[in-house]
């Protein structure tokens, strides 16, 4: 079975509960205070990896005590961790998050996560990936670097997917090493300048970034579902109905489910209602990777 090799961030997740966001100058009360291992990258790699596809971790962490937690969780994970690097010259990423009725808000210090140079990422695609083998990557970590890599894994035949988070200005050269793009409504309005309050707004959008050479793009509409254009083929699938409780790892756990649909053959549609219903239970519990689902309890579920 080909694996998928991850170039992204580890962040350790300080997340607390409040009523509601503090003006400014203003201190509230909150609760529920938790640490929990996170980045974008780390909960991608966690969530294909529990979904049954084989991972590699392409990242860096300081030399610290979150750095050792993440890679001990992500080892603990079943994920090979033999591609991440340990830093002396600046901490491990954090991620600060504040939870308001089911919804979150983030802030991000990078870390060690900008460590990493383009040549450090093209060498690891080298050494770990083949062709046929998933590239993933997202936006938090140093974008020269990701740029770089992703057109290296594109180049030696590897399947490169992209979740755009968080959004940010992405040049038209890019898009020619894009396989599969995966956004939601802010990164969609972003990157095509309109905001999908619906399937059509996303069939739109799917449309303008097919333009551009990518063969299958996801846009996920939160609690509406999530629309699929698969090489002029279009589906959309609908969310499953829960109550939220944080869904900080949501999209992380959708891209990663579908990873792993794709390297196990599933059909695209297939895929996404794998992920689908594996974000559903995420979001149904508190945290980052620990409320990711494992494929035994996905097929327990739905």
């Amino acid at each position: 079975m080909p694996k998928a090799l991850v170039f992204g961030s580890m962040n350790m997740d300080l997340s607390i509960c409040c009523a509601r966001i503090p003006a400014a100058g203003e201190t509230i009360d909150g609760d529920s205070f938790i640490t929990n291992p996170g980045g974008k990258g780390a909960n991608q790699a966690v969530a294909a990896s529990r979904m049954g596809a084989p991972v590699t971790m392409v990242a860096a962490v300081g030399d610290d005590t979150f750095g050792s937690v993440l890679l001990g969780c992500l080892d603990g994970a079943g994920i090979d961790v033999s591609a991440v690097r340990t830093v002396t010259e600046v901490p491990t990423g954090t991620a600060t998050i504040i939870r308001v009725d089911g919804d979150n808000r983030i802030i991000l210090d990078h870390g060690a996560n900008y460590c990493l140079s383009s040549a450090d990422v093209c060498d690891a695609v080298d050494r770990f990936g083949e062709p046929g083998d998933v590239f993933l990557t997202q936006f938090e970590c140093e974008p020269d670097a990701t740029a770089a890599a992703l057109a290296h894994a594109h180049d030696r035949g590897l399947f490169t997917m992209v979740n755009p988070a968080p959004a940010r200005p992405i040049p038209d050269d890019f898009w020619r090493s894009v396989d599969y793009l995966c956004m939601n409504e802010t990164e969609c309005e972003s990157i095509t300048g309109d905001f999908p309050f619906g399937p059509e707004d996303a069939s739109m959008a799917a449309r303008k970034i097919a333009g551009k050479g990518v063969s299958q793009v996801v846009v996920t509409l939160g609690s509406k579902g999530s629309y699929g254009y698969d090489r002029g083929e279009e589906c959309f699938v609908p969310a499953r109905c829960v109550d939220a409780v944080d869904t900080t790892a949501a999209g992380d756990t959708f891209i990663g489910a579908m990873v792993s649909g794709h390297l196990m053959g599933m059909g695209f549609r297939e895929s996404m209602e794998l992920a689908t219903c594996a974000s559903a239970l995420t979001v149904q519990r508190v945290g980052a990777q620990q409320s990711i689902p494992s494929l035994a309890e996905v097929n327990a579920s739905f």
